[in-house]
């Protein structure tokens, strides 16, 4: 991604932050399979070492990973992010970074989920983005993805009132399979299942399992 992209990125999800940790920081509750998907996570993890919730948000998953007795920290490209996710979680570590070229040695995670983060990277980084996740995984780490599927982009100039610039990917589960082949992850599992109503945006979700060989 270029550098105003990115920048454009950052600086909506800063502007955004304050509602969208007001609208989405509790959502877990009401998405039983989530927390379900999130669990069978935890059971892949645990004693691998340390697990980044890449992309974190407020740091909702994290916290949830965190009950679960996952060694978790948080990751996310807006700083104004960070901060909900710190003010929210002073037990759980949370940093700033970019996943195109994450700060850490090769091998250093046990695992990685990434809830809703890929689908801001344009179709042609994503393999990238998955390569940088293997690199910093160790041998046996377990990658859990969840993203919108399907096909469609969507760009928004304003949100919730506040002014951004920000484009959103579905990703059929078929690529983001091949993108992971090519990365050298091995696929576990493919997962798919309708929108709850009346809860999230009304698209169909796709989760992917992943291990690094």
């Amino acid at each position: 991604m270029d550098q105003e992209y990115i920048t454009n990125l950052q600086t909506s999800y800063d502007r955004v932050a304050e509602e969208y940790t007001r609208r989405i920081y509790d959502e877990l509750k009401s998405k039983p399979f989530d927390r379900s998907i999130l669990e069978r996570f935890a059971g892949g993890v645990r004693g691998l070492g340390p697990v980044c919730d890449l992309g974190c948000g407020p740091g909702h998953v994290a916290r949830y990973l965190r009950e679960l007795q996952v060694n978790v920290f948080g990751l996310d490209l807006s700083y104004a992010m960070v901060e909900q996710a710190r003010r929210l979680n002073p037990r759980i570590e949370f940093q700033q970074g970019d996943m195109l070229g994450l700060n850490f040695e090769d091998g250093a995670l046990g695992g990685i989920v990434a809830f809703y983060s890929i689908i801001h990277i344009p179709r042609d980084e994503i393999a990238n983005a998955l390569r940088e996740m293997k690199r910093v995984m160790r041998l046996g780490g377990l990658l859990l993805l969840a993203f919108h599927a399907g096909e469609e982009e969507i760009h928004l100039d304003e949100w919730w009132g506040r002014k951004v610039s920000l484009n959103t990917f579905f990703l059929r589960p078929a690529e983001v399979e091949a993108h992971l082949e090519e990365a050298g992850f091995e696929i576990e599992e493919v997962i798919e299942r309708e929108p709850y109503e009346g809860v999230e945006y009304p698209s169909r979700r796709a989760y992917i399992f992943a291990k690094k060989p």
